[in-house]
C-alpha cells in the first residue's frame, strides 16, 4: 500500500506542477483601505488601491499579484480573475501586521443601527436613500415587448388621465412557461459602478400576480445583469399601487435596459396595466444594506453568535434572531439595544467571500476571511487553485433552501470545490467556527473532481474537519489527498448547536455513487468529535479509500460510525484491519502543548511522532 501511495504523491504533484508557473511581465498590485484611491495605478505602495470594486474591475494578466496591506480589512465579495499555464494570478499580502482581512458581513456595532421593534425586540435600521443627480422619466422612453416560446400578448401605449403620463396595456393570452418567454422592457439608460437606483411604477392587474423578476441588465447579448436587484418583485393586483425597486450597479455601463420578465406568471386572459414613473439615481443616507439572508449575528469578535430563527414569534431568548426577506432587516432579541450589551456586532451575508466560480490558475495566501454565511471560498468547476497559509472562520449558516415539507435548510463551508474541481491544493491553512465543513470537494450531476490535496492544514470547532461525495453513477473521482491535517473538535462549534441535524465528525463521507480510485487519508491526527471522527452514510465505495498512519482519539463514544454500525475502540484495531485500511492504527491521545489555547503542535513525548513520514510526525504542526 505504501509504494501505490507513492506513485499516487507523484500524479499529485505533477498534477500541480502548473501553479509554480511565472510570467516574465508579471506585475504587483497593492490595495491599501487606509491611505490608497480607486483613481491611482495601483503599481506601488504609495499609488495604491482601496477598495475590492476597484480589484474586481482590474484588468489581471497572468502572473500578476494583488497585495492586500496587511493590519487593514475590506468588507464585500473578491471575484478573481483566473490566470493562465503561463502565470498564475496571487492575491496575497504586503507589509508588516497581521494578515489581510476580508468580511463577508455588515457591521451594526452603532446605537444608531438599531431601532426599537416591540418588548425587548430590536431590529436593524431599514436602509433610507436620498436623490442625488437628474431622475430618468421613463414614460418618455419607448417600451417594447419580447415574446417567444408559444407566448402571446398584445400591447397599446395610451395617455394617462393624471398629467398625460404614459400607460401601457398588455393584454395576455398565452404567458409561456419561462420568464423570459414575455418581456417588457425599456433601453437607452446608463448605470455607474456601486450606484444606487430606484425604478418607480404603478400597476394594476385583472388577475393577480408577480412579475417573475425585474432586471437593470445589457440591451444585448449576452444578457448580463449590471446590478444586483435589492427588493423582490412586488404582486400585482386589481388595484392600483405605485411599486420601487431598488438596484445596486455591479459594473458601470451605457447600454443597460430595465427588463420585467413576466413570461410563465402573468395569467392567460389577463390585462396588465403599467405606468412607468421614474429611474432615480440616490446615495444612501442611512440604515444597513442586507441585501441577502443574514446566516450569522458574531458578537465581540466571537466570543458568542445569535441563534437563527425563522419568525419574529421564534424569537424567545437573548440573541434570538430573524432575518426577514420581506424587509431586509434582522430583527434581534434583546433587553436593550444591542451595541450597549456588545463591543462588535457582525451580521454575515449569505454569499461566498471569495467567489471563484469558472475560475483556473489562481493563488490566495496569507490571507485572512471572517463573517461570511455562504462559503469562505466556493465556487464550481474551478482548476489549479491553491490556497495557502490563509485563516478562515465564522462561516455559514446561511438559508439554502427550504424542503417540500417546509423545513429550511443552512449551508456553509470554508472551502468548498464543487463539481467538476480538478488540480487544487490546500495547504498551511487555520480554519475554524464553520457551519458545515472546513474543506470539502462534492458534486452533483456529471462531473469528473481529480488531483485535489490538502495537507498541513490546522481544522477546529467545524461541524466537519473534510466531507466527501460525489453523485452520477457517470461522474469520477480520483486522486483526492488528505494529509498531515490536525482536526480538533468536530462539532463543538457555534453551527452544531443550531443545527436540525447534528453531525460532528471529522470525515463525513455521504453517499457517493461516482467512479472513484485513489482517495488517500494518511499522517493525520484526528482528535474529539461529538458524535464519531468517522462517518460513512449510504453506499459503501471504499474499496477505494486508503486510511494509513492516522492518529485517532475519542475518549468517550464511538471512534467510527459505518452505515447503522457504531465502531469503539474496543474494535477498531480489528475493524480497520479486517476492512484493508492500517492493521495498526494508533489510538492515543496526541498530547498536544497547549489544546486550551489552540496550541496544537506536539509535546516531545507525543505519539504522533511514531508514525513520522520523511521525518515529519503526523499531523500539521511538529
Amino acid at each position: 500500500m505504501g509504494n501505490s501511495m507513492d506513485v499516487r504523491e507523484i500524479i499529485l504533484l505533477a498534477a500541480l506542477l502548473p501553479l509554480a508557473a511565472t510570467s516574465a511581465a508579471s506585475r504587483a498590485l497593492y490595495v491599501d483601505a487606509a491611505r490608497g484611491r480607486d483613481d491611482q495605478d495601483g503599481r506601488a505602495p504609495a499609488t495604491a488601491w482601496s477598495s475590492l470594486a476597484r480589484v474586481n474591475r482590474a484588468e489581471l494578466a497572468p502572473g500578476d499579484r494583488v497585495l492586500f496591506r496587511r493590519g487593514q480589512q475590506w468588507r464585500g465579495q473578491l471575484i478573481p480573475r483566473s490566470g493562465s499555464p503561463e502565470g498564475v494570478i496571487t492575491y496575497g499580502a504586503f507589509g508588516e501586521g497581521e494578515k489581510p482581512v476580508l468580511l463577508g458581513s455588515v457591521s451594526a456595532h452603532q446605537p444608531e443601527d438599531w431601532q426599537p421593534a416591540g418588548a425587548g425586540l430590536w431590529a436593524t435600521a431599514p436602509l433610507r436613500f436620498a436623490p442625488e443627480g437628474a431622475s430618468i422619466d421613463l414614460g418618455r422612453l419607448d417600451w417594447s415587448l419580447h415574446q417567444e416560446a408559444g407566448a402571446a400578448c398584445a400591447m397599446k401605449s395610451e395617455k394617462a388621465a393624471d398629467a398625460g403620463a404614459k400607460m401601457l396595456q398588455l393584454s395576455c393570452r398565452q404567458p409561456g412557461a419561462r420568464g423570459h418567454h414575455l418581456q417588457l422592457s425599456v433601453v437607452g439608460l446608463t448605470v455607474e459602478e456601486g450606484a444606487y437606483y430606484l425604478f418607480t411604477f404603478q400597476a394594476r392587474a385583472t388577475k393577480a400576480f408577480a412579475p417573475a423578476s425585474i432586471s437593470l441588465m445589457k440591451s444585448a447579448p449576452p444578457w448580463t445583469a449590471y446590478a444586483s436587484a435589492e427588493t423582490a418583485p412586488p404582486p400585482v393586483d386589481t388595484n392600483w399601487a405605485e411599486h420601487t425597486i431598488r438596484f445596486r450597479a455591479r459594473q458601470s455601463a451605457a447600454d443597460a435596459r430595465i427588463t420585467l420578465f413576466l413570461g410563465g406568471v402573468l395569467p392567460a386572459d389577463a390585462i396588465l396595466s403599467f405606468q412607468p414613473g421614474l429611474l432615480r439615481r440616490a446615495r444612501l443616507s442611512g440604515g444597513l444594506s442586507l441585501p441577502v439572508d443574514v446566516g450569522n449575528i458574531i458578537f465581540d469578535g466571537g466570543l458568542s453568535t445569535g441563534t437563527k430563527k425563522w419568525s419574529v414569534a421564534d424569537l424567545r431568548q437573548e440573541g434570538d434572531y430573524f432575518y426577514d426577506p420581506k424587509t431586509k432587516q434582522v430583527v434581534l432579541r434583546s433587553d436593550s439595544n444591542p451595541p450597549t450589551r456588545h463591543r462588535s456586532i457582525e451580521l454575515a451575508l449569505r454569499q461566498h467571500i471569495i467567489d471563484e466560480s469558472g475560475r483556473a490558475y489562481v493563488t490566495y495566501e496569507n490571507l485572512d476571511l471572517r463573517y461570511g454565511a455562504a462559503h469562505g471560498i466556493g465556487g464550481g468547476g474551478v482548476h489549479h487553485i491553491t490556497v495557502r497559509d490563509c485563516d478562515i472562520s465564522f462561516i455559514g449558516g446561511g438559508h439554502q433552501h427550504t424542503r417540500p415539507d417546509g423545513k429550511p435548510v443552512r449551508f456553509g463551508n470554508g472551502i468548498e470545490f464543487w463539481s467538476g474541481a480538478r488540480d487544487c491544493l490546500v495547504e498551511g491553512c487555520r480554519i475554524w467556527e464553520i457551519y458545515d465543513a472546513a474543506l470539502t470537494n462534492q458534486g452533483d450531476g456529471t462531473n469528473v473532481q481529480e488531483n485535489i490535496t490538502y495537507r498541513r492544514n490546522v481544522i477546529w470547532n467545524s461541524e466537519y474537519s473534510f466531507e466527501f461525495w460525489n453523485r452520477s453513477p457517470a461522474s469520477r473521482t480520483r486522486n483526492i489527498v488528505f494529509e498531515h491535517n490536525t482536526c480538533v473538535d468536530a462539532g463543538h462549534g457555534w453551527g452544531h448547536r443550531q443545527r436540525p441535524d447534528p453531525n460532528g465528525r471529522h470525515l463525513m463521507f455521504y453517499d457517493n455513487s461516482s467512479i472513484t480510485t485513489n482517495v488517500v487519508v494518511r499522517h493525520n491526527i484526528f482528535c474529539h468529535a461529538t458524535d464519531s471522527l468517522l462517518r460513512l452514510h449510504g453506499r459503501d465505495w471504499t474499496a477505494a479509500l486508503a486510511l494509513d498512519h492516522n492518529l485517532w482519539w475519542q475518549p468517550q463514544g464511538p471512534l467510527v460510525l459505518w452505515g447503522k454500525d457504531k465502531i469503539g475502540p474496543a474494535e477498531f484495531v480489528a475493524f480497520m484491519r479486517d476492512r484493508g485500511f492500517d492493521p495498526q492504527p494508533l489510538v492515543k491521545d496526541p498530547q498536544f502543548v497547549n489544546p486550551a489555547q489552540r496550541d496544537y503542535r506536539l509535546a516531545p513525548a507525543s505519539p504522533a511522532r511514531a508514525l513520522a513520514n520523511q521525518g515529519r510526525p503526523a499531523g500539521a504542526l511538529p
